[in-house]
C-alpha cells in the first residue's frame, strides 16, 4: 500500500473510528515506517505503524463529511438561537425598555486565534466569519507560541485569545499529572502563562487553551479561563469556536455560566471546561455615529 504526505486515512487498530491525515512519514531505528498523523476533524496528533493504516477512499469520505457537516450545522444552529436572545436582551437594555426608537449598535470582543495546524485555523476563521466574530488568525506551531504570543497580544489587542492545535496524552510516558506525559500540552501552559504576564485579569483577557487530551488542569492554573480536556477525551477542531463566539457576543455587565458555553459544543463537559468569566460586548447609540465614523475609515472598533 503506497501511502504518502496528505493522504486520508484510518487506523486499523481502532476500527477506523477517526479519519486522519498524513503529515509526515519516518523510519525507526528497526527499520519500520512510522505515520505520523493529524486528525481530520478532532484536535489529536497520533503515530501509527505503517501496516495498521488504510487508505479511506472519496465516497467514504464525503459519507462521513456528511455526518460531521449535520453535527456542525446543529450546533451552529443552537449558537445562532443564543445569539439572538442575547441581542434581544442588549436590545431592551440600549432602548430602556423600548421606551426609546434609537438605533444601537454592538462590539462584539475581537479574537486572536492561534493554531497549530494551517487546515484547521482556516475551517475555524471560516466559522467565525459566518457567524459574525471579529478574528485574527495566526498559523504557528505549538513549540514556537510561548515565544509569539506576547509580540501578538501587544500588536492585535485581542479580547480573547485562543491557544490550540494538536495535542495528546500518552500512558506510557506518565500518568495524567504528569505534564511530560503530553505531547504539546507544556507548549500550551507557557503560552497561557506569557500571555498573563502582559494581561493578568482574566475578564481583561479571556483565554481559551487546549487541543485533544490536554492537560486541563496545569491550563487552568496558568490562567487560561476556558481549556480541554478535563476527561482527556477528543475535542472538535471547532469547539473553540463555539466556546468564544458565545463569549465575544455576551454583554460585558454579564457572566458566562460554563454549562451554557458547553452545551453548543461538539464535545460537551468531557473534552471542555473553564471557569465563570465575564462577556466582552459592548453595546452603545447612536448607530448613525459608527455608520458615518466606519464610511470615513476612522473607526476600528476600540
Amino acid at each position: 500500500m503506497d501511502i504518502k504526505i496528505g493522504d486520508i486515512v484510518a487506523r486499523k487498530s481502532y476500527e477506523c473510528d477517526l479519519l486522519f491525515r498524513v503529515i509526515d512519514i519516518k523510519v525507526r531505528n528497526d527499520g519500520e515506517k512510522e505515520v505520523i498523523l493529524h486528525g481530520e476533524d478532532v484536535r489529536l496528533i497520533a503515530d501509527a505503524p505503517f501496516d495498521d493504516l488504510i487508505i479511506i477512499d472519496e465516497q467514504e469520505q464525503q459519507m462521513r463529511q456528511k455526518k460531521e457537516s449535520e453535527l456542525i450545522e446543529q450546533s451552529y444552529k443552537l449558537l445562532r438561537q443564543d445569539y439572538h436572545l442575547l441581542k434581544q436582551k442588549s436590545e431592551y437594555r440600549a432602548t430602556g425598555g423600548y421606551q426609546t426608537e434609537e438605533d444601537f449598535f454592538q462590539i462584539p470582543g475581537r479574537v486572536l486565534h492561534m493554531d497549530g495546524d494551517p487546515v484547521y485555523l482556516r475551517k475555524c476563521l471560516s466559522m467565525y466569519e459566518r457567524i459574525g466574530v471579529p478574528v485574527h488568525g495566526i498559523y504557528c506551531e505549538e513549540k514556537e507560541m510561548p515565544e509569539r504570543v506576547g509580540e501578538l497580544i501587544d500588536r492585535i489587542r485581542p479580547d480573547i485569545l485562543v491557544i490550540t492545535g494538536h495535542d495528546s496524552y500518552s500512558k506510557s510516558k506518565g500518568k495524567a499529572t504528569d505534564l511530560k506525559a503530553y505531547r504539546h500540552s507544556r507548549y500550551f501552559v507557557q503560552t497561557v502563562k506569557e500571555a498573563r504576564k502582559r494581561i493578568p485579569h482574566l475578564d481583561q483577557l479571556v483565554i481559551f487553551a487546549g487541543a485533544c487530551q490536554s492537560y486541563f488542569e496545569s491550563l487552568i492554573r496558568a490562567g487560561a479561563n476556558f481549556a480541554s480536556s478535563p476527561a482527556r477525551v477528543n475535542i472538535h477542531a471547532l469547539d473553540p469556536v463555539y466556546i468564544v463566539s458565545r463569549i465575544s457576543f455576551t454583554p460585558f455587565i454579564e457572566t458566562v455560566h460554563v454549562w451554557d458555553v458547553l452545551r453548543n459544543t461538539l464535545t460537551g463537559e468531557k473534552g471542555l471546561g473553564g471557569i465563570e468569566t465575564k462577556g466582552v460586548l459592548r453595546t452603545g447609540m447612536p448607530f448613525r455615529l459608527i455608520e458615518k465614523e466606519n464610511q470615513e475609515g476612522r473607526y476600528d472598533g476600540r
